[in-house]
């Protein structure tokens, strides 16, 4: 890991590594940082210190999290959280009764012209498992957005958000600094980091909420030093504050709802900071994909680029699994995914292109749900195509980007994800039904 300033075509100047002790200053303010000390009695410029805690103040130094800002105004001073109605998050998951059935939806609908919708009030919880009160599990959700966040920033005190667009860039601006981040790539807001989203063109994609602990990078094992996602490509915004005085909005997700509270000034204000809790970006383009050469299929755990780690040994409450582009070359093998039943939870969606195992169905900006035990796998004309296949090296999944949200949490959807959205596919299962029996005691493998 290093801390190697890189820029990016925005002009957005960017910090790179994962998990490093970075600091920033404005280069309006040389020298806001202050020498020795966090709380010195005067801060530089007539800043007020003010650190944001990611972990406890007793976790192990190795997980210890946590950021000092030097501010124009100490976060504090706002008026009274109230209910924000607007918006469909929710973290009860009793609102409608569960399904096993596997369930597919299609591309998700974008606002009408008529209504402004922003990130906030564009927000949509599909599905999800656990209670934000004792930190412990997870939420999907979905945003459609034709409106920039206008004097109103976010901030999610129940856990960690990782944004996946879908369609349209985002400008992500965050009390650390700005970042910009475009379909293939995504970009990890961490509790308590106050941003506002801006947006040139109506925009969608997906969002995976955690609330147990923190995402990280797996662990490689036999991989080795390098391999999957590299933690110098991630990139973290510089220091860029806004000294500005208007009606403000802050809005917080809090236990599964959202308040609102306002202010005289932008929350954006942060003149200098140092440490290693930090939003940051990553862009898919750069996974360096591990797969077998000889025979049958590695678990797709190899294409894991995030996870959120339970307090099971190796056992995840959500991993972002990614299906890039890569060769397929395995010798003897069905090359699709495998027929499967699994302990774990799998959302998928899909950024871009046809996804290999279902390229008739599974739409850009839609998603599909199986859940614990419930079998799934290639639909009939993957396999028919599959077991015919010259076993020559292929290219694979060439200019498609599908990834996974997969948790070892029961998830069950809300009422939106079942109803109100009004994209669910109602004959998903029915891409499964030509697949017939193809046993024959006369015929053997060759």
């Amino acid at each position: 890991m290093n801390g190697k300033i890189e820029e990016s075509n925005s002009n957005l100047k960017y910090l790179s590594g994962f998990g490093n002790e970075f600091t920033s200053e404005d280069e309006r303010c040389p020298g806001s940082l202050p020498i020795g000390q966090n709380t010195p009695q005067v801060c530089p410029y007539g800043l007020y210190a003010e650190q944001l805690s990611g972990t406890a103040f007793t976790a192990p130094r190795e997980h210890n999290k946590r950021t000092w800002f030097y501010r124009i105004r100490p976060s504090v001073i706002h008026s009274p959280f109230m209910p924000y109605t607007n918006g469909n998050v929710t973290s009860n998951w009793d609102q409608i009764e569960p399904t096993p059935n596997q369930l597919r939806w299609n591309s998700f609908k974008m606002p009408s012209n008529e209504l402004k919708v922003d990130f906030v009030d564009g927000l949509n919880t599909i599905c999800g498992a656990g209670d934000t009160r004792s930190r412990h599990g997870m939420a999907v959700h979905i945003y459609a957005i034709n409106n920039s966040m206008e004097n109103k920033c976010f901030y999610n005190s129940d856990g960690d958000l990782l944004i996946v667009p879908q369609i349209g860039q985002l400008l992500i601006t965050t009390e650390f600094g700005r970042i910009q981040v475009e379909p293939n790539e995504i970009c990890v807001i961490q509790q308590g980091i106050k941003f506002s989203v801006d947006i040139t063109q109506p925009s969608r994609g997906y969002v995976l909420e955690v609330y147990d602990n923190h995402f990280v990078l797996p662990t490689l094992g036999p991989i080795g030093a390098n391999g999957l996602a590299n933690p110098h490509h991630f990139l973290t915004p510089t220091a860029r504050y806004e000294d500005r005085e208007c009606v403000y909005k802050v809005i917080n997700k809090f236990n599964g709802k959202l308040f609102v509270a306002k202010q005289s000034y932008s929350p954006f204000d942060v003149v200098a900071w140092y440490g290693n809790y930090v939003p940051y970006k990553y862009n898919l383009a750069n996974f360096m994909v591990i797969n077998s050469v000889s025979f049958d299929h590695a678990d797709p755990s190899i294409f894991t680029v995030l996870t959120c780690p339970s307090e099971k040994p190796g056992v995840a409450i959500a991993d972002f699994v990614i299906f890039p582009p890569r060769w397929g070359v395995a010798d003897h093998t069905f090359r699709p995914p495998y027929y499967h039943r699994n302990c774990m939870s799998e959302f998928m969606g899909l950024i871009k292109g046809t996804y290999e195992a279902k390229e008739g169905g599974f739409q850009p900006g839609g998603a599909s749900l199986h859940s614990m035990m419930t079998p799934h796998g290639p639909d009939y004309q993957c396999f028919t195509k599959a077991i015919t296949d010259d076993l020559k090296p292929q290219r694979i999944a060439e200019g498609t980007m599908a990834f996974m949200f997969e948790s070892s949490l029961s998830l069950v959807t809300t009422e939106w994800g079942l109803k109100t959205c009004q994209t669910l596919d109602e004959n998903y299962y029915k891409c499964w039904s030509d697949l017939k029996s193809n046993f024959n005691t006369t015929t053997k493998q060759k």
